[in-house]
């Protein structure tokens, strides 16, 4: 093989692998998709391996902003706040009686949560996954 034939050989295989590794910083590089959480959510709470309840939570957002309602058979009704960064979603609210409640999960789509929380600083933990109503 010539030394020219070489030179040619080697521009077309590193012209491919620059073309290669473009398209893949450009697909790493794109925005995901906006997750919405927006709206009445059915969330199915455990608590030692059992279905504790099943409470509906209305979110709304504005920005990294969270604010909603909570409704449970077992907590009752309460106003929340927190925030959504990324897919990382934190909210709160505070039971008479019972503290602060902290539910924390991961937005996995615009239809499901899944995640931990904590009442009273540990007192009470379990898990949830959680459902967009239609």
């Amino acid at each position: 093989m010539t030394a020219r034939r070489v030179r040619s050989l080697t521009l077309v295989v590193l012209s491919a692998l620059v073309v290669v590794a473009g398209s893949s910083i450009a697909r790493a590089q794109a925005p995901a998709a906006k997750l919405d959480i927006n709206g009445v959510w059915t969330f199915t709470v455990m608590v030692d391996g059992a279905v504790s309840g099943t409470p509906t939570v209305t979110l709304k957002t504005d920005g990294e902003k969270v604010t909603g309602h909570y409704s449970s058979m077992t907590l009752g009704e309460a106003d929340l706040t927190g925030t959504l960064k990324g897919a990382a979603l934190e909210f709160s609210f505070s039971v008479p009686d019972a503290g602060d409640v902290i539910y924390k999960g991961t937005v996995e789509n615009n239809n499901s949560i899944k995640g931990t929380l904590d009442i009273a600083g540990g007192a009470v933990a379990g898990t949830f996954t959680a459902k967009h109503k239609e």
